[in-house]
């Protein structure tokens, strides 16, 4: 199930999660929003979205079935390694979750109540937006060196 919203923008986020009452919030909530949106419940096809997309910002549940959202995050920076990460969960944090930010991998950890207050949510979402772009240009600045 991919479904693909708005790709007029150049910048792009998939979100991943495998409730689908979760995934159609999301996308109602960000419906107005004038980034891509790309939404799928699996990240089976989320890996396969990348592949045909380009995606700037994954924002992913952390327990799926497949593997993990740390996990599909990780597999995706393996290929594309300007990809910004960010967790939603709705459990404790655990220890590898949190080294995970710590360290960088993750751009952002979001607590599952905090994405249903819009605008807090709306602004991770940019600033992950903000990340990928700054990322993005100092990678071409290092290419021209």
């Amino acid at each position: 199930m991919f479904r693909k919203k708005e790709m007029a923008e150049k910048r792009t986020v998939l979100f991943v999660d495998d409730d689908e009452p979760i995934l159609r919030s999301l996308e109602r909530g960000l419906l107005d929003k004038s980034y891509n949106k790309l939404f799928t419940k699996s990240s089976k096809e989320a890996l396969e979205i990348l592949r045909k997309e380009k995606v700037h910002v994954i924002v992913t549940d952390m327990c799926m079935p497949e593997m993990t959202g740390l996990e599909l995050i990780r597999t995706a920076r393996k290929k594309y390694p300007n990809i910004t990460g960010m967790v939603l969960t709705g459990y404790e944090l655990d220890a590898e979750l949190q080294k995970a930010a710590e360290q960088g991998e993750i751009f952002k950890l979001i607590s599952m109540p905090l994405w249903k207050h819009g605008g807090k949510f709306e602004r991770l979402v940019l600033r992950a937006l903000d990340h990928s772009n700054l990322q993005n240009e100092c990678e071409t600045v290092k290419q021209k060196k």
